[in-house]
């Protein structure tokens, strides 16, 4: 079977209309606007009202990356949800193909967190490249303020909704995806939870169930620091050296949105100047899955991005789970 190549031709990115900015948000905890910023990066964030399902913010920013691609949703073969918040814990994904219309598209969610979306890409570059599919449509999203602890200054200031897509196609031409990296360390999966909550139902004597529910958001900030400034600069020379590229080679860096220290730090160890660093963590937060093609959509329709630019992506995040993708980017608004 001859092996193809994957070009990257469309993007797209959904946030909710309500936003809540460092001032408001001190009004429910003991923070400030200057204590979040200064630690974070981070000015406001986008959340979901209650009746806002994730399907509908990933469903419009999957239509914005058909659209820039110029592909008719009747031509997607394959639909991959990248979520760790679906409306349904069976998956939203099938949801998503039938709300855009790519009614010849198999769908299914992918689940690693802040990583998901660089898993994600790997995963169904597997299916383009093989020629088993022609036409994808990957989205990464996530709704996480469900499950934050709004009384926990500590997470609560960090995290955001939001979705962003891209359209990834086989061709015979130049190749979209350079190289990359995936990892996984069980061993610190505390660092970073979201855990189920059991509890026992009797159902006759001597039998019991679990009942319960998942919990909230919990997270030790100082652990999670220190894997990402050391772990991420690890994945991106690993996929830059499978590239057969090196840091000077790159146009642009391009992060899960976490953490403005997390940027810089690693921006700094790769020895890539601010310039390149793409970054729109003060006006969204930490929108999981949706953080890197968010901000790629982002940067693609202010021109920052240009067609043929080579960038590096990396997430991270709970599982633990990290990982780096070398693109080209291959569409053009």
């Amino acid at each position: 079977m001859t092996t193809l190549g994957i070009a990257i031709t469309g993007s797209g990115g959904a946030t909710p209309d309500t936003s809540l900015d460092n001032d408001t948000l001190s009004q429910i905890v003991e923070t400030s606007d200057e204590w979040i910023a200064t630690r974070t990066g981070i000015r406001q964030r986008c959340l979901s009202g209650p009746e806002m399902p994730l399907s509908d913010l990933a469903a419009a920013a999957a239509r914005e990356a058909l659209e820039m691609a110029g592909l008719n949703p009747s031509e997607v073969d394959l639909v991959v949800l990248a979520t760790s918040t679906p409306d349904d814990l069976f998956g939203s994904a099938s949801r998503v193909q039938h709300s855009i219309g790519a009614s010849q598209a198999v769908a299914f969610d992918l689940t690693a967190a802040c990583s998901g979306f660089v898993f994600g890409l790997v995963t169904v570059a597997q299916f383009l490249r093989t020629g088993v599919y022609r036409n994808a449509v990957l989205i990464g999203a996530d709704i996480l303020s469900r499950w934050v602890d709004w009384s926990d200054r500590r997470t609560c200031v960090l995290f955001g909704d939001g979705a962003g897509a891209v359209v990834l196609q086989s061709t015979t031409e130049e190749e979209g995806l350079l190289g990359f990296e995936l990892r996984s360390n069980g061993a610190q999966n505390k660092s970073l939870t979201l855990g189920y909550e059991p509890q026992a139902q009797a159902l006759v004597e001597g039998l019991e169930v679990s009942q319960g529910n998942y919990g909230r958001i919990a997270m030790n900030g100082q652990e999670i620091y220190k894997f990402a400034v050391k772990k991420v600069p690890e994945a991106i020379e690993k996929a830059l050296f499978r590239a057969q590229l090196t840091n000077a080679d790159l146009d642009w860096l391009l992060l899960h949105q976490a953490n403005q220290r997390i940027l810089d730090a690693v921006a700094k160890r790769l020895n890539v100047p601010s310039e390149k660093v793409i970054s729109n963590l003060a006006r969204y937060g930490n929108t999981s899955a949706a953080s890197i093609p968010l901000a790629l959509d982002e940067a693609v329709r202010s021109h920052q991005i240009q067609t043929g630019d080579t960038i590096a992506a990396s997430g991270f995040g709970a599982g633990l789970t990290w990982g780096a993708a070398i693109l080209k980017w291959g569409g053009s608004v």
